[in-house]
This record gives C-alpha cells, structure tokens and sequence, in this order.
C-alpha cells in the first residue's frame, strides 16, 4: 500500500494537469483537431473547479505531436484551449497555464514529456512554484516520467500505476479526496 500524502496538499501547491485523457476523452490513434472532436470526460468540469479552490496555480502540460505532424496548427489547438477555458471558467475552474509541445518525438533536443522542461517553463512562469510541491496528474507513462524527472508528486489516471505516487479512475476521483 502506497504512503497517503495528499494530506500535506496545500494552497501553495501547483498542479500539472495532461490534456488527453484527463481533460479530455482522447481519440485513440489520433489527434483532436478542432472542438468539434473535443470532449470533455465525465466529471472533469467539477473536479476543475474543486481544483481551482485546491492549488495556489493549475497548468495544462501537454505533448501535441498532431502539429509536427501537420494535421493541425498551433493555432487550431490555441482554438481549442480557449475554449476548453472558458467552458471550465464558467463552472467555477481555472486554468493559470497552458505549456504545448508541438514537435515530433523524432525531433533531436525536444521538450516533449517525459522531458521536464514544460515544469522548468512553469517556474520561469510562476518562479514561486516550488517543483517538490507539484503535483503530475497524468494518463500516460510519459506523463509518470515526466512528474518523475520535474521532482513532483504523480497521480495515474486509469488502473493503478506501479511508479505513480497514486492512482485515481478519474480527475473527478481524484479531485474529491484533496476534499476536506
């Protein structure tokens, strides 16, 4: 049984958040591309917004390879994360940042997750952000890699992940035990 730490969790915490999978229902094999194919997954806007009320910062760390790959542009994705925002704005959450990597995993110096040089970017952002006090919630084993190499705490979101500090089958479930 893994050691209980959300107790410690404080307002002075930052939480990094992946998009596809967490927020969002990710397309397998595939990229969403416009907000058409966007969809938010079951108990994500409440889980924002306990979120918001939870964190001192809240940014979206997230690896968007579809543009390297030129099945859209940054600006489609810029698109879709005003969006996203504004529909998490007005159920009470709040986005503070949004950290995209837009290059190929072939691509030679990239700082795609698992590189944690999105966490690096946030402190340069927020240089209050205390990277031991962060939080990776992620879906994926980059994601786990990354919280790894940043020095955060990690949260796997799906079936329990052997190197994720916790796991959780949601944001949602997630979200309710940093509930007082």
């Amino acid at each position: 049984m893994k050691p209980d730490w959300k107790h410690i969790v404080n307002p002075d915490w930052t939480l990094f958040l992946d998009r596809d999978g967490v927020i969002n229902r990710r397309i397998v094999d595939g990229y969403v591309t416009c907000w058409e194919e966007f969809e938010f997954l079951p108990g994500v806007l409440e889980a924002m917004e306990i979120l918001s009320k939870k964190f001192k910062y809240i940014f979206l760390i997230t690896n968007q390879q579809g543009v390297g790959k030129g099945l859209m542009t940054m600006e489609q994705v810029d698109a879709i994360h005003d969006k996203m925002c504004t529909e998490i704005e007005m159920h009470g959450g709040l986005i503070d940042g949004i950290l995209v990597c837009p290059q190929l995993a072939s691509e030679p110096d990239n700082y795609r997750k698992p590189n944690p040089d999105m966490a690096y970017m946030a402190c340069e952002i927020c240089p209050d952000i205390d990277l031991q006090r962060c939080i990776m919630v992620g879906d994926g084993q980059l994601d786990i890699e990354f919280g790894r190499n940043a020095g955060t705490k990690t949260v796997f979101i799906g079936e329990e992940h052997p190197a994720a500090d916790d796991s959780f089958p949601s944001l949602y479930d997630f979200a309710k035990t940093l509930q007082p």
